[in-house]
């Protein structure tokens, strides 16, 4: 079967629906239990997402002296890992942000209302405190002697550095959020919707290995504030890993939306010129 191509004169049929932009307030989504059942998804999966990947750091940190731990590349695999497990299990719930830098990115690109979006911040955090407080409950001496997988700016690498490497590395997730649920791909790839976790975990993975000797690796204020307030120590840095995940979603946002899919230029129908009358 050959695919057709649209003439340079004829415009292509799209072959898929972008879904209409979110309301910035819709009041209705209050009386609907699926907005409620969303936010909870949220606050779990973001308990679940802390409570094993912050027990990954603090017993890597643990065994590193004797080589016996999983080192970078498995608390790298633990964070992707459980990403990967996480937005497969709610992305049919609540988009399976889990992180509120992918929410203002979708927030920015009008694809979730500010309420919604709002709701899911702060179940993100509440989640993301009660997962770092149960690994500090049951390993509690482990967890002060650890750092508590808490981020910071580590020695030798500036404030600005630490800044750059999670507005890099949230644009790499953001992108790829992006990317991996845009609905022109899920029109024409069928399986792009079952496979859709699999980049994200992936890049959460990537991302990790570059930037763990930077900052302990952010990308997820949500991840950090958590794992800040149970450990309750050097606030210091803690405004990079909300800026520097928060200007990273925002780039990605418009990339996306402005570049790869000229949403400001849709009205405009093409960049091509319209071809010319003859006298």
């Amino acid at each position: 079967m050959v695919k057709e191509v649209a003439s340079d004169d004829v415009p292509a049929a799209r072959d898929y629906t972008d879904p209409a932009p979110s309301p910035l307030v819709d009041v209705a989504e209050f009386g609907k239990w699926s907005f409620y059942r969303a936010v909870v998804a949220e606050f779990v999966a973001t308990l679940l997402f802390l409570y094993i990947s912050l027990a990954t750091v603090i017993g890597a940190s643990r065994n590193a002296a004797n080589c016996a731990g999983v080192g970078i590349l498995g608390i790298a695999w633990a964070f992707g890992g459980m990403i990967f497990v996480l937005v497969y299990c709610t992305a049919g719930i609540s988009g399976g942000h889990i992180n509120p830098a992918v929410t203002f990115g979708m927030f920015l690109a009008r694809k979730v209302s500010l309420p919604r979006a709002l709701a899911y911040i702060i179940a993100q955090c509440l989640g993301a405190i009660c997962g770092a407080g149960l690994v500090k409950g049951f390993q509690r001496s482990f967890y002060e002697n650890y750092g508590g997988g808490a981020n910071f700016v580590h020695p030798g690498y500036s404030l600005g550095t630490g800044l750059a490497a999670e507005i890099i590395g949230t644009f790499v997730l953001v992108y790829t959020v992006f990317s991996a649920t845009d609905p022109k791909r899920n029109a024409r790839d069928s399986h792009v919707p079952v496979l859709a976790p699999l980049p994200i975990g992936f890049a959460v993975f990537m991302v990790h290995l570059a930037t763990i000797p930077i900052t302990g690796t952010g990308i997820n204020p949500a991840r950090s504030f958590g794992a800040q307030v149970i450990y309750n120590h050097n606030w210091h840095h803690h405004w990079i890993f909300w800026l520097g995940p928060f200007l990273g979603a925002a780039f990605a946002a418009a990339y996306h939306q402005y570049v790869l899919r000229a949403g400001r230029f849709n009205a405009l129908g093409s960049f091509r010129r319209a071809p010319s009358n003859p006298l």
